[in-house]
């Protein structure tokens, strides 16, 4: 199997365009990550014998995204000791509310880093996992600076062509 860096774990297929966007992220600093459905409830032997062959694979970051109950994150750092970063799904009847409380409270000792709800979270998720690569990869660090000025550039050009009529 590939060597991965980041592993983006999905508790199930309907947060797959939120796996994407973490992927996206991921790509876009050519981390070598990949994405995969496992769900905390329904497979947690899965998830757990997944998590001993990423980490010899290489993997450095886990991303979990799950929604309603949302143990997946929590899951996964109670069987890892690297970094997980948690994205709640608003697919629910309380719009994500209840993922975000579920992936915020963890107990003592169990953290996990907890994003926004949706597209924007899994997207800095992505981003985040690669700023954390980056502290001790020096490429990695530069194209980082790279989008931190792109995204700079843009926001400038964006008030350039400002129509203020």
């Amino acid at each position: 199997m590939d060597e991965i860096k980041v592993s983006v774990i999905l508790g199930s297929d309907s947060d797959v365009e939120l796996g994407k966007a973490a992927i996206n992220s991921l790509k876009d600093f050519s981390i070598p990550c990949e994405l995969k459905v496992i769900s905390a409830h329904r497979s947690p032997d899965v998830l757990v014998e997944y998590l001993k062959n990423s980490k010899d694979r290489g993997c450095k970051v886990y991303i979990g995204i799950a929604g309603m109950a949302a143990h997946l994150a929590g899951a996964i750092a109670a069987h890892s000791s690297s970094p997980v970063l948690g994205v709640p799904s608003a697919n629910s009847s309380l719009n994500g509310l209840d993922a975000i409380l579920s992936t915020l409270q963890m107990p003592a000792g169990v953290p996990v880093a907890t994003f926004a709800a949706g597209k924007a979270g899994a997207t800095n998720a992505g981003i985040f996992a690669a700023q954390m690569l980056a502290t001790s990869d020096d490429d990695l660090a530069e194209k980082i600076n790279s989008f931190k000025a792109e995204l700079r550039e843009k926001t400038i050009l964006k008030d350039k062509n400002l129509d203020r009529d």
